[in-house]
């Protein structure tokens, strides 16, 4: 019996790392490949702030490729790149919350909320980031549900 179970455990890891992978390259907001414009996603949750990567420092993880201001940030990044990611595929988070639709960031408007890192739409007179305060519990779950359509 345990044997079944550590077979059945193992098929499902392989299986999802298969689906995350596909999912990160498929449905990631990305410019020939390069994640969040180039922005660090560690230094989101250190320095509370987005700051430019550097392309010297750099690492690709299923296909897509981050940019860091510091080395530590990408020794951090690599011991645990899914806590790092930002959700939804770097999509904003309002509008796939709000309508289920990929719409494009500005990676200096974010927000981490419990851990995760939520990249938000801010041009033109519209910073979805506001909306977003204004019910991110029920936004994020209605987010967390249409992405699951999303990447089907």
């Amino acid at each position: 019996m345990n044997f079944k179970i550590a077979v059945t455990f193992l098929f499902l890891m392989a299986a999802f790392s298969c689906i995350a992978q596909s999912t990160n390259t498929k449905h990631s907001n990305t410019v020939n490949g390069l994640a969040i414009e180039g922005y660090d996603p560690v230094a989101y949750f250190i320095d509370g702030k987005a700051v430019k990567g550097i392309k010297s420092i750099a690492t690709t993880v299923s296909g897509i490729t981050y940019y860091f201001s510091k080395e530590e940030y990408k020794s951090l990044f690599l011991k645990d790149p899914i806590k790092y990611t930002p959700q939804y595929g770097g999509w904003c988070a309002y509008a796939i919350g709000a309508k289920g639709e990929k719409v494009e960031v500005n990676p200096k408007t974010f927000t981490i909320y419990n851990g995760k890192l939520y990249l938000f739409y801010n041009a033109y007179f519209t910073n979805t980031l506001t909306q977003w305060k204004k019910d991110e519990a029920n936004l994020i779950k209605q987010a967390d549900s249409n992405w699951v359509k999303i990447i089907k």
